[in-house]
């Protein structure tokens, strides 16, 4: 799977919990991505992050500083 998908789906979900505070919002994605997301997947997603992140959601970037690293 390339990183767009990833992308995508991660701003979905931020985009779910868009009605809460930022930082909670956060606290959700990162529990979602903890719970249903492989570790590559979240690897990739962080990877692309670190590299500049571009038109990943900032919610998706907070959240992934709270999800542990594979």
């Amino acid at each position: 799977m390339g990183i767009e998908p990833l992308i995508r789906m991660a701003n979905q979900i931020a985009s779910n919990y868009a009605h809460h505070p930022p930082e909670q919002a956060a606290a959700e994605v990162a529990a979602h991505l903890t719970s249903f997301w492989a570790p590559p997947m979240r690897a990739a997603l962080a990877d692309y992050v670190h590299e500049g992140g571009a038109g990943v959601d900032p919610v998706v970037v907070m959240a992934l500083e709270q999800v542990p690293r594979p």
